[in-house]
């Protein structure tokens, strides 16, 4: 039985550290991907880009630091050394995690950071500087104020350029993070039973992802019944009922990777006309993975899926019911990133994007259905990371 029947502490104690674990990203590739990023940054027709604290320098330095107010940056020059800019009292912590050789210029607390940017671009006779979409405003106006002959532009181009098409170990890394959070999903289908609260759901979650390897999950939402038409959830507590919908969205991360994997099944028998609902959720996520062809925009994924919620009357557009948000995001080192399904995105799909495909269905105070699995592009068309639910009564084969 795949839904009931179990318990947490039996679900707990049959699990096993994961075993087949994907390699780390190695010197070569990080490498590779600063020279892609300094060629980006000069048909951009900037001399360097800031890179901050956050996936981006996790990416490209190894540092899986988040940013804080104190600025943690490294300023990569077309030519030229990388520049890490860093507290002084965190040299160790930041000798530690760093992947690449860099040029280590530190700072104190009563020191200004950013005079120390400005001087590492005129040690490279900067004059333009491509900007992380990620640094907050206040540390970009500080920097203006720091170095005023320079000119700053938006380096999302160069970032997003880097970062939006996953390599082969980028791929493997996910689809570890994406196979944990799918066994989690059928483990904690078993914990069902009448009365069991959301919370109970959440730390289950939790402890399995921890009992396979992970740090916990990364985000957990648990809804029942009416709680599902509410896509990110309602405050409180809720306990599940007979002929409740359960929808379960959860992920953890593998050396930073993100998995988000949703699942909504019936406990119980749900009757006619969410079976309905559901079995048109299914066809919208076929339509949008079938329309994933290479070269396409973004955007048409979005369109496909809403064809077919057009089509059985629901919508249009973000109207309810039908679908309130984009069909997709991008993911990778951020469980939300560039490029998105959603209409005005006309990125063209290319071999080594990934994306959510979650076309949710709300009907409003009522019920929602989110079937959310990832695909990765390839030169032939999409694969799944994760093959979708095949019905309403039947999560997991």
């Amino acid at each position: 039985m795949t839904i009931g029947g179990s318990t947490a502490a039996a679900e707990l104690a049959a699990i096993r550290p994961w075993a087949a674990t994907a390699p780390a990203t190695d010197r070569t590739e990080r490498l590779a991907r600063i020279e892609r990023a300094r060629a980006l940054t000069e048909g951009m027709g900037a001399d360097a880009l800031l890179i901050s604290a956050g996936a981006s320098l996790r990416y490209f330095a190894g540092v899986p630091w988040g940013a804080t107010e104190r600025l943690v940056a490294m300023v990569l020059p077309v030519r030229g050394a990388p520049v890490m800019i860093c507290p002084n009292f965190e040299l160790g912590s930041l000798q530690a995690d760093l992947l690449i050789d860099v040029d280590i210029r530190l700072w104190e607390e009563d020191a200004n950071p950013h005079a120390l940017v400005a001087d590492a671009l005129a040690g490279v006779g900067a004059r333009t500087l491509a900007i992380d979409p990620a640094l907050p405003f206040q540390m970009s106006e500080r920097l203006r104020r720091a170095a005023p002959g320079v000119s700053l532009i938006d380096g999302a181009p160069a970032i997003d350029g880097c970062r939006m098409r996953k390599s082969p170990a980028e791929i493997a890394l996910m689809q570890q993070a994406k196979d944990m959070t799918l066994e989690v999903h059928r483990r904690a289908a078993r914990i069902l039973a009448p009365g069991i609260t959301s919370s109970e759901v959440k730390r289950f979650i939790d402890e399995a992802h921890r009992a396979m390897g992970a740090s916990g999950y990364s985000f957990c939402i648990v809804q029942f019944g009416r709680a599902t038409a509410f896509p990110h959830g309602l405050p409180g507590e809720q306990r599940l009922e007979d002929g409740q919908l359960v929808l379960i969205d959860t992920g953890c991360t593998i050396e930073g990777y993100h998995s988000d994997i949703t699942r909504t099944y019936a406990f119980g028998e749900p009757g006619d006309e969410v079976r309905a609902i559901w079995d048109l959720e299914k066809a919208a996520q076929a339509a949008a993975f079938a329309a994933a062809v290479p070269g396409a925009p973004c955007e048409s994924v979005d369109f496909a899926a809403r064809a077919v919620l057009e089509a059985a009357g629901l919508g249009p557009d973000y109207r309810l019911p039908g679908l309130p948000h984009r069909t997709g995001h991008g993911i990778g080192l951020s469980i939300h990133e560039p490029a998105y399904l959603v209409r005005g995105d006309r990125t063209p799909l290319e071999a080594g994007m990934c994306f959510s495909n979650e076309p949710m269905i709300v009907v409003p105070d009522r019920f929602g259905v989110r079937l959310e699995d990832h695909f990765y592009m390839t030169d032939t068309g999409p694969r799944w990371f994760t093959q979708p639910q095949r019905a309403i009564d039947r999560p997991f084969d």
